[in-house]
């Protein structure tokens, strides 16, 4: 796929980025065993951690979490007050949506509680094992902590393709607008009227700016890590996207994901 030839101009010492179907991947350029750091893309796999938890009966998705009159939903969907970093409200519950590290590393504690297990346990056995991943791991906060290769990314698009570990029902709820119309900041993009989330997972919606292309659909969904990291699904188009780098985020990468995403599309889209 020519259109993965893009990342060998990018700043990055080292950049690797995959295209995944449901049934695999169809394409892959850069290094796929590397292990690099994941960033904020972990909070990709602490969200379907709590999925799981949920369907398993571990945690409710509506039990209190976080500050009063917050729960569990509300701190995937950063709706819950919480700063970026800190355990002191800076907004009511449910008014604004603050992109906050704080709010998933309390669920990390929270689900490490429930389950009666440290967090990376759990999330090696709800997640990690079933998918194979045996060279990506936690090595800090569930909010920003797990590193790994390309090809063990890779399989959580196709994972979120075409789930295997939660229902699909459970799947789209979690990628549908929780709380909507709330406004926030977009890390790294600005101020977002209205700023959509689903459970862990952002939204494209009609976001602009938008780190994903404008051949993306709306119902776009994924995360962005400050490592230089990302990963998006299209379930319209039935594709996923992804890509580690050793960079750290910054304007280069809002001048390069974008046109990537849509030379791959376009790509796809004609079947070159």
């Amino acid at each position: 796929m020519k259109a993965l030839e893009q990342i060998d101009s990018w700043p990055a010492p080292t950049a690797a980025a995959a295209v995944v179907r449901p049934d695999g991947v169809v394409a892959q350029r850069g290094p796929a065993d590397v292990v690099l750091p994941w960033a904020s893309v972990t909070k990709l796999l602490t969200a379907c951690a709590a999925l799981v938890a949920a369907e398993e009966g571990v945690l409710d998705l509506d039990e209190p979490a976080g500050p009063p009159g917050s729960t569990v939903r509300h701190l995937l969907a950063h709706a819950s007050g919480l700063p970026f970093e800190g355990d002191r409200p800076i907004a009511r519950v449910g008014e604004r949506r603050i992109y906050s590290n704080a709010g998933f590393d309390l669920l990390g504690r929270l689900l490490a509680e429930r389950a009666e297990m440290p967090f990376a346990e759990y999330l090696q056995a709800a997640i990690l094992d079933p998918l194979q991943l045996a060279n990506t791991a936690l090595r800090g906060r569930p909010s920003e902590g797990l590193a790994g290769p390309l090809a063990d990314l890779a399989t959580i698009g196709r994972e979120l393709l075409a789930p295997t570990l939660v229902a699909p029902e459970t799947l789209a709820e979690a990628t549908d607008v929780a709380f909507p119309g709330l406004v926030g900041v977009l890390p790294g993009l600005g101020r977002q009227e209205p700023n959509d989330w689903g459970l862990g997972f952002e939204l494209k919606d009609a976001k602009r700016p938008h780190w994903t292309g404008s051949r993306n659909s709306p119902r776009s969904f994924g995360h962005f890590g400050g490592a230089g990291t990302f990963l998006w699904v299209d379930p319209d188009a039935r594709v996923a996207c992804t890509c580690l780098t050793d960079l750290e985020f910054g304007e280069w990468a809002l001048a390069a994901w974008p046109p990537f995403s849509d030379a791959i599309l376009a790509e796809l889209a004609t079947g070159a």
